[in-house]
C-alpha cells in the first residue's frame, strides 16, 4: 500500500509538472505578444475606430501575435495626455487639440481623415436666443477649450464682434462632456453650445433646444477634418509596420461606412450605449449620420486656416508651422494597395 502511494504521489508531481510546464508556455506566449492600444471617443464621427473594432479590422491588420487594447476619452486634452505620455499608439480626435498640443512641443502626427462635418451652434429653447445677434452676452459651453468645436465657434462669430471673455468680449464659456448639456440645457446653467452630432440632433428632439448656426454654415464647416487618425513619430520609429497597419484597418473601416450605413449605424449606436450606457435614438443618429462625412483625406491648407484662427483668438501663442505636423504617406499608400 505503501508502494502504491509513493507511486501515486511521483504520478501527481509529473502531471503537475507537465501542466505547470503548459502554463509557463502559455504565459511566455502571451507575454510576447506586442500590445497597440487604440483611443477614440464615444462620439459617431468617431465610428471608424467603433467600426475597425467590431469587425476584426485591427486585428486582421496586426496579426494574431499583437493584442490590441481600446481606450475611450471624453476629451481631446484627456486624449492628448495619453498619446504624449505613451498610453495609446494612436487613435481618432479632433484637430483642435492635436494642434495646440503640437505647438507646445507635444509629439503627434496627423496620418488620416475619418470625417468631416457635423458640428452645430445650438440654443436652449428658452434661451431668448433666435438670431446670432441675441448671443451676445450668454453662456456657451464646449468640449474643451481651444477644442475643435470651441474654435469653429468663435471663428465664426468673431466675424459678427462677438467674442468670448477669455478674450475680453461678453460671451461665458463653459467646458463638459457633449452627452450632459440635454441635463445643462435643462438645469438652464448654459444658453447655448458648440455641439458634434449626434448631440445636437438629441438636444433638439429631446429638450427642445434650436439650431443657430447649421454645420454647413458654421466656420470650417464643410472643409475640415472633424476628427483625424494621429499616431507619434515615436511610435512610428519604433514599429513603422504597426502603424502602417492602423492606418490599412482605419481605411477599410471608412470604406465599409460609406458601402454599409444601415450596419454602420447600427454598430455605432450599440458601442456608444456600451461606453456610455445611453441609448441613442435611431432616428437622431440617422439624422446626425446625413450631417457627417467619413473620408480619409485631409487638406494640409485648411489645416492650416484653422489654425491660423486659433492663434487669432489667442488659443495658440505663436503662428503655428506645420510643416511637420502631417504625414499622409500611410494612408495613401493603404488606398494605393486596397485598389
Amino acid at each position: 500500500m505503501k508502494r502504491k502511494l509513493g507511486y501515486f504521489s511521483i504520478f501527481v508531481l509529473l502531471i503537475t509538472g507537465i501542466l505547470a510546464g503548459c502554463g509557463t508556455g502559455s504565459d511566455n506566449a502571451s507575454s510576447e505578444k506586442k500590445e497597440v492600444i487604440i483611443g477614440y471617443f464615444p462620439n459617431i464621427d468617431h465610428a471608424p475606430a467603433m467600426i475597425a473594432r467590431e469587425k476584426g479590422y485591427f486585428t486582421e491588420a496586426l496579426g494574431e501575435d499583437v493584442e490590441i487594447k481600446y481606450l475611450t476619452f471624453p476629451d481631446g486634452g484627456a486624449f492628448m495626455t495619453a498619446l504624449k505620455t505613451g498610453e495609446i499608439h494612436a487613435g481618432l480626435v479632433g484637430p483642435g487639440p492635436v494642434m495646440n498640443n503640437y505647438t507646445n512641443g507635444a509629439d503627434v502626427k496627423i496620418i488620416a481623415g475619418a470625417s468631416s462635418g457635423g458640428t452645430h451652434i445650438v440654443a436652449r429653447g428658452d434661451s431668448g436666443i433666435e438670431t446670432i445677434e441675441d448671443i451676445e452676452g450668454k453662456t456657451f459651453i464646449t468640449p474643451g477649450v481651444g477644442c475643435t468645436h470651441d474654435v469653429q465657434m468663435e471663428t465664426f462669430l468673431k466675424d459678427y464682434g462677438i467674442t468670448s471673455s477669455r478674450i475680453g468680449g461678453t460671451l461665458k464659456h463653459l467646458t463638459g462632456n457633449p452627452a450632459q448639456y440635454g441635463a445643462m440645457f435643462e438645469s438652464g446653467k448654459v444658453d447655448l453650445a458648440a455641439v458634434p452630432e449626434p448631440w445636437a440632433s438629441q438636444l433638439v428632439k429631446d429638450h427642445g433646444a434650436k439650431i443657430i448656426v447649421d454645420s454647413n454654415d458654421i466656420s470650417f464647416g464643410k472643409t475640415l477634418p472633424n476628427t483625424i487618425l494621429v499616431t507619434s513619430n515615436k511610435a512610428i520609429e519604433e514599429d513603422r509596420t504597426i502603424i502602417e497597419s492602423i492606418v490599412k484597418a482605419h481605411d477599410k473601416a471608412v470604406t465599409f461606412i460609406n458601402e454599409n450605413e444601415e450596419e454602420s449605424i447600427e454598430i455605432t449606436i450599440n458601442s456608444i450605449k456600451e461606453i456610455t450606457k445611453q441609448d441613442l435614438d435611431q432616428e437622431v443618429v440617422e439624422m446626425a449620420w446625413e450631417k457627417i462625412n467619413y473620408i480619409t483625406s485631409v487638406d494640409s491648407e485648411v489645416i492650416q486656416q484653422f489654425a491660423n484662427s486659433s492663434h487669432d483668438l489667442k488659443f495658440l501663442k505663436e503662428k503655428p508651422d506645420f510643416a511637420n505636423l502631417i504625414d499622409l504617406t500611410f494612408i495613401e499608400t493603404s488606398t494605393a494597395s486596397a485598389k
